[in-house]
C-alpha cells in the first residue's frame, strides 16, 4: 500500500515537472526572438535616428552634443552592433525572470529559519504546526519540507512498515519533491552562461572587423584616409566595449544566481536531515 502512494506520487511530480518545464520552454522561445526584434528596431531607429547626426544625413558627423553623439556614435559601431544589443537585451531579460523566480523561491524568510520552526514543532510532535509554519514560507524549502511532514504525518499512523522503512519513504518523498524544485531553480541559467561567452567573442568579431577597415584605409595608395582610419578603429573599441560589457552583466548575475541557489539547496538538505533524524528519534 506505501509502494503505492509513492508511485502515485512519483507519476503526478514527472507530470508537473514536464508542465513547469514546458511553460518555461515557451518563455524562452517568445523572449529571445522579441529581444532581438527590439535590438534591430532600436539600433535602425533609435541609434541611427537622422537627427542624431549633423545635416540629418544618417553615417555623417554625430551631433556635436547630447545624447544624440552617443547614439550616432554607437551606431556607427557597424553591423555586429544589433547582434550585441539584442544579446544585452536578451541578458537583461532572463536576469529579470531568474531574479523573480529565485525571490520566490527563497519565501517569505529563510530556509534555515524555517527549519528551526519546524525542528521545534516537531520536538513537541506538533506536526500540524510545523506544516503550517511551511504555508508561511511560501519557498522551495517550504515545499520540499512540507512535502515530507506529509509524508512523516503518513507514516506516524502506519504500522505495515518497520521504523527504517518508514525513515526511507519520508527520504523518498523529500527527493522526488527537490527533483521538482531544484531543476526549475536552474532552469534558463544556461542562457547567462552562454552570453558569457558569445558576447565576448561576438565584440571580439567586431573589434576585428573594424581593424580590417582601418588598415584597409591606411593601405590605401598616397595619403591614408584619416576620416575612414578613425571610424575603423571606432568600430573596433565600441564592439570592444559592448562585448566585454554585457559579457560582465551575464558573468555577474550568474554567480549571484547560483550563490542563491546553493544557499537554498542547503537549505533543503538540511530540511530533509531534519525530517528523518527527529522520526527516528520520537517515533521508534
Amino acid at each position: 500500500m506505501a509502494e503505492t502512494k509513492t508511485t502515485v506520487t512519483a507519476g503526478s511530480a514527472k507530470a508537473t515537472s514536464h508542465q513547469a518545464k514546458k511553460s518555461s520552454n515557451v518563455f524562452a522561445l517568445l523572449a529571445v526572438p522579441i529581444c532581438i526584434v527590439i535590438g534591430v528596431l532600436f539600433y535602425l531607429f533609435v541609434l541611427g535616428s537622422p537627427d542624431n547626426f549633423q545635416g540629418g544625413i544618417v553615417g555623417a558627423h554625430p551631433v556635436e552634443e547630447g545624447i544624440g553623439k552617443w547614439f550616432a556614435t554607437v551606431y556607427q559601431g557597424g553591423a555586429i552592433v544589433p547582434i550585441l544589443i539584442s544579446v544585452l537585451l536578451i541578458c537583461i531579460t532572463f536576469v529579470i525572470e531568474r531574479f523573480l523566480y529565485i525571490s520566490k523561491a527563497k519565501g517569505k524568510f529563510s530556509g534555515a529559519d524555517l527549519v528551526r520552526r519546524v525542528q521545534f514543532h516537531l520536538a513537541n510532535k506538533n506536526v500540524d504546526a510545523a506544516l503550517a509554519e511551511c504555508d508561511k514560507q511560501k519557498g522551495s524549502v517550504g515545499n520540499v519540507m512540507k512535502a515530507g511532514l506529509k509524508k512523516y504525518k503518513e507514516m506516524i499512523t502506519n504500522t505495515e512498515l518497520d521504523t527504517e522503512q518508514k525513515i526511507l519513504t519520508i527520504k523518498n518523498e523529500i527527493e522526488e519533491t527537490t527533483a521538482l524544485e531544484l531543476p526549475m531553480m536552474e532552469k534558463n541559467l544556461v542562457f547567462l552562461s552562454t552570453i558569457a561567452s558569445v558576447a565576448t567573442l561576438l565584440g571580439l568579431f567586431g573589434t576585428v572587423l573594424g581593424m580590417i577597415k582601418s588598415f584597409s584605409a591606411m593601405s590605401a595608395s598616397g595619403a591614408p584616409d584619416s576620416s575612414k582610419l578613425a571610424l575603423g578603429i571606432s568600430e573596433a573599441l565600441i564592439n570592444t566595449a559592448l562585448g566585454i560589457g554585457t559579457s560582465a552583466i551575464a558573468i555577474i548575475m550568474y554567480n549571484f544566481f547560483t550563490t542563491n541557489i546553493d544557499s537554498i539547496t542547503y537549505a533543503i538538505d538540511e530540511s530533509g536531515f531534519t525530517l528523518t533524524q527527529s522520526f527516528a528519534a520520537n517515533h521508534k
